[in-house]
C-alpha cells in the first residue's frame, strides 16, 4: 500500500518581475517495494538491506526511487520536510500486516539479502510477480509464512509420542466402552 506525502510549498523572490512568488505544495505517492529497492541497488550497485548505514544522499535517492508518480522534479524533494522523512520512516517501518511469529532462534545465516535473492525466493515459493510491488515487509512475510507452513512437522520426542498414544488408547476405551 503507498503512502501519500504532502510536501509544503515555497514561498520566494522572483528578481526578475520583483515580486513574492508561492510554489504550491505537493502531494507525493511512494511505495516501499522491491521494485524501489531493486531500483536503488541497480544504482549504488550495493545491498540496500545490508548492516551499512546508509548516506544522506543514498536516502535521499531511495526516497526518489520509492515515487510512483512521473516526472517529479528533484527540487520538491529537496522541499520534503523533517516530519515528511519521518513520517516515510515509519511507513518504511511499519509491518503492514497482522501475522505475528514466535521468536525463533537465529540460524547464524550471513547472506546478504539483495532484491535477486528476494526474486529467487518468490520464485521457489510461486509468489506472484504483482507482490513485488506491495509494500517489502508484507512480502517478506508472506515468504516467511510460506517458508514456515511448507517445513516438515518436528517430530515427537518420546515423551510426547508416549503421551500422545496414551491420550488415543483411553479415548478408544471410552468410546467402545472397553476395559482393555
Amino acid at each position: 500500500m503507498p503512502i501519500k506525502i504532502t510536501v509544503p510549498g515555497e514561498e520566494f523572490w522572483d528578481e526578475k518581475e520583483e515580486i513574492f512568488r508561492t510554489n504550491p505544495g505537493t502531494v507525493l505517492t511512494l511505495e516501499h517495494s522491491l521494485v524501489s529497492l531493486s531500483k536503488w541497488e541497480s544504482f549504488f550497485k550495493k545491498p540496500f538491506l545490508g548492516q551499512e548505514k546508509k548516506t544522506p544522499e543514498e536516502t535521499f535517492e531511495y526516497i526518489r526511487m520509492m515515487s510512483l508518480d512521473e516526472d517529479v522534479p528533484e527540487v520538491i524533494f529537496h522541499r520534503l520536510s523533517n516530519e515528511n522523512v519521518a513520517e516515510i520512516n515509519a511507513y518504511i517501518e511499519d509491518k503492514m500486516t497482522a501475522t505475528t511469529f514466535r521468536e525463533m532462534p537465529r540460524s547464524g545465516s550471513r547472506e546478504i539479502i539483495t532484491n535477486e535473492i528476494i526474486r529467487n525466493w518468490m520464485v521457489s515459493f510461486n509468489v506472484p510477480l504483482e507482490y513485488e510491488n506491495r509494500h517489502l515487509n508484507q512480502l517478506f512475510t508472506l515468504i516467511k509464512v510460506i517458508n514456515e507452513k511448507n517445513k516438515p512437522q518436528k517430530k515427537m520426542s518420546r515423551s510426547e509420542l508416549a503421551a500422545h498414544n496414551r491420550s488415543l488408547n483411553e479415548r478408544r476405551l471410552k468410546q467402545y466402552g472397553t476395559s482393555g
